[in-house]
């Protein structure tokens, strides 16, 4: 009887033998042959993984952001805001200024003490009336005054400061140490280096000079309630002149 050899049953994909190449045909080899495939592509898409990853952790969280209420248009000083004059949009809270406002609501029938630009927002110190001193020393007040020349309307903005001398013969006349000029006229100098805070009723002049008269324009300075006493009982009189200075 002729001898006949019987080969050994090999699972599929194991080695014949230690040190022979897997065979083909195993659960996993398919996968083992994409991966050599395509290993370049596959380090690269980790690659983009990890970097996106990274990207997402040093990335802040939304910022938190507030509505506000702003210019919807150009608007000059003297405006008195409704709803078709005022938008809202909403601010990082960071971007919020101080003083800004919420609902338009509660800004209609206000009037602006200073103009606003298209998109800038509403703020206390824009509008007229208490905002007018936001920020004075305690006890400041506003004081009203209508000065003998409208030319210096032009010259005048918030923030100048000025000297509110008493006298038509000294309107040129700046603070001296007491309280006359001290030229020998009688001008009279009422308060010092107070800050005028609105201009009303100027008729703008090209270059900051001034034109051709601005009308019966009121001047708003902030006073402390000294300087206020006098300034309001010269108030009614034609020979309020205003003097600028710079401190």
């Amino acid at each position: 009887m002729p001898f006949r050899r019987r080969s050994a049953k090999v699972s599929p994909g194991a080695a014949a033998y230690p040190g022979q190449p897997l065979l083909p045909g195993g659960p996993f080899s398919g996968m083992r042959r994409f991966i050599v495939r395509h290993r370049h592509l596959l380090a690269a898409l980790a690659c983009c993984a990890a970097a996106g990853s990274a990207v997402e952790a040093l990335v802040p969280a939304a910022a938190e952001r507030t509505v506000i209420v702003r210019a919807a248009r150009d608007l000059p000083a003297g405006t008195v805001l409704d709803s078709g004059k005022l938008e809202t949009v909403r601010l990082p809270a960071e971007a919020v200024p101080p003083g800004a406002h919420e609902q338009p609501d509660a800004l209609v029938g206000r009037r602006l003490a200073t103009p606003l630009l298209r998109g800038s927002p509403v703020t206390d110190i824009s509008l007229a009336g208490a905002g007018l001193l936001a920020g004075a020393p305690p006890g400041s007040v506003a004081v009203p005054l209508r000065p003998a020349d409208p030319s210096v309307l032009d010259l005048l903005g918030p923030g100048q400061l000025v000297n509110v001398v008493a006298g038509a013969e000294a309107a040129w006349v700046g603070a001296e140490s007491g309280p006359y000029a001290g030229d020998g006229s009688s001008a009279v100098v009422l308060a010092s280096s107070v800050p005028v805070l609105w201009v009303s009723g100027g008729e703008p002049a090209g270059g900051g000079w001034p034109g051709n008269g601005g009308g019966d324009g009121l001047v708003v300075v902030a006073a402390d309630r000294e300087n206020a006493a006098r300034l309001t009982a010269a108030s009614g009189n034609e020979g309020i002149y205003l003097v600028l200075t710079d401190g």
